[in-house]
């Protein structure tokens, strides 16, 4: 096949790669004409090739665990769904989506459910990261319309990343960030409890109090009336300004736990920069005033008139490639297509009628947390999940799997069984995965960009859309549901855009809807609004989409994150995530590169809570909170405040089942947007009383049973890292049945006084596994050990010619720490840009560039102590 382009399905950069399938597997580099990344990707996308295949794959539908053809199980799916509204009712059905659906299968999704069902109980797990921007977003502007593009962060002279460590999450925005700083001058603020990678670069960091940006903001808001700096005419026509900034002035930064003169000093930096850029993410989204702060930041930009102009404004960046794509398609449980209101009964009838719906949803569902707790009381009796793992994701995450279990009838389409989810479903319906779909999604700047297929589904994998079309199809629905391909579903979308601009909303991409099949072929990436009635920028006029046109401010005041800590549960729990993994990792766990970086999940703790807890470096901690408890590898690090601690959310059932963070979290929720709280959970931390700890490599899967295991593909294989309460009788044994290798033979190195056991099992004389045993963190040199090599095993060191090359540091290039160190202290490197060259690492997309000055900043110190 000749080169395709599409994007990438990680973050929602939306990032454009160019796919090239061959003898050799799948080629995959950045599109240098793409607008978003311009040729950059970050460690994930560069690594997208080595995460396709069919190893794990669901390839054919099953009930019951039982292989069946498409015919019986879309069959018993559409005729369970019908019996059971037919029954109860059509709120007694649910459909959970994904952002990782296309912009097409949601539509759909959002078709069946809400016009042909009749129920709105369809939400999706972009409830979890982006609900509370909607939010905010629709109370300032009367859409949910993103302001800004990318290019601002080119242009801006400030930019303030809240709540956003950009660095890891979204790198290749970073990188633009960072070059205007070298090319401009552009000043950096964080706004963040903890020290990030992001702060690398920064001209300033906020650490505030984890819950108090609205504080912050209030007072950067009175400070911008203290100082003159409202725009008199752009708030001639926004509503709200007084009681805004009434509240604004009544606040107090006490909240904050910041010095009163770097509060200062950042209010001066904000108000003094006219094109400023506030970029915000989950830690103002995930939050139960998540809203709020959303209106906070928003208050201050309109106040300014900073808001829609080059270079300036506030922006949402979204967490998943197509978050956007199902917001515009109504995708969550209170909202129509295309931005229509469901409360509005003139947005309802437009969309009946251009529908033919015979029964379209009058009020709002059920959103995400509600509605499995709908599942767990019996409410809702028949449950469709797609593309997304709820029994790991959502808060209080044991509650939901045992809801999941309990639920008479649940459906998952996904393109694995191996899933925390998966493996509770009545039906699993095999899909196509990226590379292998074609549609269209759309990037936080409202950049809608081709998804094209480059490998063939295999098994019997089909799309998401056809999914939903055979079961409604299936249910009566045939007529509606009729379609031949993506691109007739993206015709109808864009036309009933069309019908929306009519009613005055900002969506309207209907210049679009009369695409033929080649055109959307070749679509190039589009920013929206594609229309006659208007295109460009949005609010530089001041104008929004309230039924009086004014844009509205809205007053806020701080309060407390929901659960006071006590003396049994005395740490708030942040959580986020990790540079080179993706929410619980069926994709990039297939990677060995983005596995090596960090490969189990961790606890970041202060060294004060260390010591006075007797936590040592890399031992193990037990978490727990009111909902759930967890075991966590210790990182002791002043980049948290005292008295909290941060843990990453990536790890599942399927590779580190103690490890589950989000099992901690409790349910609570914002009361606008409905997004739960996930930065600010209460609990508790203790010493893990482990026995031993062990450290496992193999070249098959492994079967640990211990308290703690986390499992990570290896270059020829697996790792795992291991711990018990209570050692086994016979290290032997437990080895034979870790790695399920009966008959190997086995070479054997044991001190039991010591506690110490090393095991290599060999099968046709190649080293097929090995385990380490120890009192302690096992020392031996993991990143040589993962290369199975046949001699020198039982050291657990690398022999003398072949140097270990340490943790993978630069994932995108695989340079290890101990290169990096030794090229420093060899080559007298000095800076990042000198390691770059020399190594390659950090030149792409530069997230590990803040790693790599440390180690330079430690060699140096290393010098001078000389």
């Amino acid at each position: 096949m000749s080169e395709v382009r599409s994007t990438c399905p990680y973050c929602g950069v939306g990032c454009g790669v160019i796919l090239a399938p061959g003898a050799d597997g799948l080629q995959v580099r950045g599109d240098p004409h793409h607008p978003a990344n311009r040729g950059r990707l970050c460690s994930k996308g560069s690594a997208l090739a080595e995460t396709v295949g069919t190893e794990g794959r669901l390839l054919a539908p099953r009930i019951g665990g039982r292989q069946t053809d498409w015919e019986t199980a879309l069959d018993h799916v559409a005729r369970r769904f019908a019996d059971t509204v037919a029954t109860h009712g059509p709120d007694s059905v649910a459909f959970y989506a994904s952002g990782q659906m296309l912009t097409e299968d949601y539509y759909l999704a959002n078709k069946f459910m809400k016009g042909f069902v009749g129920t709105a109980n369809i939400d999706t797990n972009s409830r979890l990261c982006m609900a509370s921007t909607v939010a905010g977003h629709r109370r300032a502007f009367g859409t949910d319309t993103v302001p800004g593009t990318y290019e601002d962060l080119d242009d801006a002279d400030l930019v303030v990343l809240v709540g956003s460590n950009l660095a890891w999450c979204h790198p290749v925005l970073h990188q633009r960030v960072l070059a205007a700083k070298a090319a401009r001058g552009t000043k950096i603020v964080v706004v963040d409890p903890r020290r990030t990678a992001s702060c690398n670069g920064a001209d300033l960091h906020l650490p505030l109090a984890i819950g108090s940006d609205v504080a912050l903001f209030n007072r950067l808001l009175a400070a911008i009336h203290e100082a003159d700096a409202v725009d008199h005419g752009y708030i001639a026509s926004v509503t709200g300004f007084d009681a805004a900034l009434a509240a604004a002035r009544s606040a107090d930064i006490a909240p904050t736990g910041l010095a009163p003169d770097l509060v200062e000093s950042f209010c001066r930096l904000w108000i003094g920069t006219e094109r400023v850029v506030t970029v915000f993410s989950q830690g103002v989204n995930q939050s139960t005033c998540g809203t709020d702060k959303v209106s906070a930041i928003l208050n201050c930009h309109i106040a300014t008139g900073r808001i829609g102009k080059p270079g300036m404004g506030p922006f949402s960046v979204t967490g998943q490639p197509n978050a956007m794509g199902g917001r515009e398609v109504g995708g969550l449980a209170n909202t129509l297509a295309c931005h229509l209101d469901i409360e509005n009964p003139a947005h309802r009838a437009a969309v009946a009628g251009f529908w033919s719906a015979p029964r379209l949803a009058a009020t709002p569902g059920l959103k995400a947390v509600d509605m499995f707790r709908a599942v767990a009381d019996g409410r809702v009796k028949a449950l469709w999940i797609m593309h997304t793992n709820p029994a790991a994701t959502l808060p209080e995450a044991n509650a939901v799997r045992e809801a999941i279990t309990e639920c008479p009838f649940t459906v998952v389409s996904d393109v694995t069984n191996a899933t925390d989810t998966a493996r509770l479903a009545d039906v699993l319906l095999p899909a196509a995965a990226w590379a292998e779909k074609d549609g269209t999604v759309t990037n936080s700047d409202r950049t809608i960009s081709r998804q094209r297929a480059a490998l063939t589904p295999p098994g019997q994998a089909k799309p998401d859309w056809w999914h939903i079309a055979q079961v409604a199809t299936r249910m009566g629905h045939a007529h509606a549901f009729d379609y031949v391909g993506p691109s007739e579903i993206f015709r109808e979308h864009a036309a009933l855009s069309g019908i929306a601009g009519g009613l005055g909303r900002d969506f309207d991409i209907s210049g679009l809807a009369d695409l033929t099949d080649a055109d959307y072929d070749a679509l190039a990436p589009t920013r929206w609004p594609v229309a006659a009635r208007r295109g460009g920028r949005f609010f530089a006029d001041g104008l929004a989409f309230h039924a009086d046109g004014k844009m509205r401010m809205i007053p806020v005041h701080w309060s407390e994150p929901v659960g006071k800590t006590e003396p049994r549960y005395p740490f708030r729990l942040n959580t986020g995530r990790v540079r080179d993994h993706w929410h619980t990792m069926t994709r990039t766990g297939r990677s060995a590169r983005l596995s090596a970086h960090l490969a189990e999940p961790f606890v970041e703790i202060h060294p004060e809570d260390a010591d006075r807890l007797h936590i040592a470096p890399d031992t193990l901690v037990e978490v727990s909170s009111p909902t759930g408890s967890a075991i966590l590898r210790a990182t002791i690090t002043d980049a948290v405040q005292p008295g909290t601690l941060f843990s990453p959310m990536h790890w599942s059932a399927e590779t580190a089942p103690s490890g589950r963070i989000d099992a901690m979290v409790a349910a609570a929720t914002d009361p606008i947007s409905g997004q739960p709280e996930s930065k600010a959970t209460i609990c508790a931390a203790r010493p893990f009383a482990a026995a031993w700890y062990g450290f496992a490599v193999s070249a098959g899967p492994m079967a640990p049973a211990c308290e703690y295991w986390a499992v990570a593909r290896s270059p020829n294989g697996w790792r795992a890292e291991l711990a018990g309460r209570n050692a086994p009788a016979d290290w032997e044994a437990a080895a034979r049945a870790l790695f399920a290798l009966p008959d190997a033979d086995a070479q054997i190195m044991s001190d039991p006084a010591r506690g110490i056991a090393r095991i290599a099992m060999r099968v046709e004389g190649r080293v097929a596994a090995a385990l380490f045993i120890a009192p302690q963190p096992v020392g031996v040199m993991r990143d040589h050990l993962t290369t199975l090599p046949e001699t020198d095993t039982l050291t657990g060191r690398a022999p003398a010619d072949r140097p270990d090359p340490g943790p993978v540091l630069c994932s995108c290039f695989g340079v290890g720490m101990n290169t990096i160190v030794t090229a420093i202290e060899t080559d007298g490197l000095l800076t990042v840009e000198a390691v770059g060259a020399a190594l390659s690492a950090g030149t792409n997309c530069g997230s590990c560039r803040p790693e790599i000055a440390a180690l330079l900043t430690a060699a140096q110190a290393r010098v001078a102590a000389e």
